[in-house]
């Protein structure tokens, strides 16, 4: 049998920082109202000339080189992402696998919102475990504030830019493998996030740019219910299929959206502060970027290690949600 293995992480943050302090001075907000909402006290921002590729390529370079493995053995490469470089062609995994330097490659983007690395975990899964591939790269990549109104006082203090990306490789030790990964939609839920012009639906016009309709809009109270309560649910079918208990789990990563969701989340599952990652307060919601960024921040403060027990949980917009359990399996 041949399995898939979690071998690496790694994640490009950039540099530039805004504080909710910044936001004071553009919006009516405080640091106090942003924090006690969200528990949101900084974000990162991509510069005016990086695009979602060039954080992306970033971060892959770190997963390869952790991986132990040469670009060479790289044979397919998936973004996830909803701000790429180009809104139809070339695919954003195009132009990372171009700027990394792979050899020619099968490359592809994946829409899935702030569920798009889970996703992408599950599709990299399944082609390994079919035996099309064996070395899979996957990206979470995001340039939010390409897409932000900074002045809708709802949103735009919520998002930032950043970039994750893991190598998913075969191996035939069943020890190493993903343990599961369940992913689903539902599309009657679309008016809760979204961005609604810009696409065939409503095409770039005058009245798309003057509404800055490209720009996301999102309903956070109905969000916020549905998905403490789908984050929750979708945990607990996980763990009872595989019957494991919260103690069985050494790190839970959810998506990185609202501290409030994290910790309600949490609390239902039953697992502790300690076990669960939060990088919300640092990063705010990179969206498919989130939970490899968070992983990497885990991982390079020496709390990931190898064999430990690392739970997936994200929801996004479509809606989108899903979750992966699996050991965190470097090579030796």
């Amino acid at each position: 049998m041949t399995y898939a293995a979690f071998r690496s992480i790694g994640a490009y943050i950039p540099p530039k920082i805004m504080t909710n302090a910044d936001f004071e001075k553009i919006i009516d907000t405080t640091d106090e109202w942003i924090t006690k909402r969200t528990g949101i006290k900084e974000r990162r921002i991509s510069e005016v000339d990086e695009a979602s590729s060039d954080l992306g390529a970033r971060a892959a370079e770190v997963a390869i080189q952790r991986a132990g493995i040469s670009k060479e053995e790289v044979d397919l490469v998936i973004c996830a992402t909803v701000t790429p470089d180009y809104l139809c062609m070339p695919s954003t995994a195009c132009l990372i696998a171009s700027k990394v330097g792979l050899p020619n490659v099968m490359a592809f983007d994946i829409s899935a919102a702030c569920t798009g690395f889970v996703y992408a975990v599950s599709i990299a899964k399944a082609f390994i475990e079919s035996g099309m591939k064996k070395n899979v790269l996957i990206i979470g990549a995001e340039t939010y504030s390409s897409i932000l109104d900074y002045t809708d006082r709802g949103t735009c203090f919520i998002f930032g830019d950043g970039a994750g990306a893991a190598i998913i490789s075969a191996t035939t030790n069943k020890d190493e493998a993903i343990i599961d990964v369940n992913c689903s939609s539902d599309g009657n839920y679309e008016d809760l996030i979204k961005t609604p012009g810009g696409g065939s639906k409503h095409p770039c016009s005058a009245e798309v740019l003057e509404n800055k309709m490209a720009c996301i809009k999102m309903k956070g109270n109905e969000t916020f219910k549905l998905a403490v309560k789908t984050l929750t649910s979708d945990v607990q079918v996980m763990m009872q299929k595989h019957n494991l208990s919260n103690e069985d789990i050494t790190h839970f990563i959810p998506h990185q959206a609202n501290y409030r969701i994290i910790k309600a989340v949490g609390e239902a599952l039953g697992l502790s502060d300690e076990q669960t990652v939060v990088t919300v307060d640092k990063y705010g919601n990179t969206s498919a970027a989130s939970i490899p960024m968070a992983m990497n921040y885990a991982f390079e403060q020496g709390r990931i290690k190898a064999g430990d027990t690392v739970l997936f949980d994200a929801f996004g917009g479509g809606l989108t949600w899903g979750s992966a359990l699996f050991k965190f399996a470097p090579k030796k």
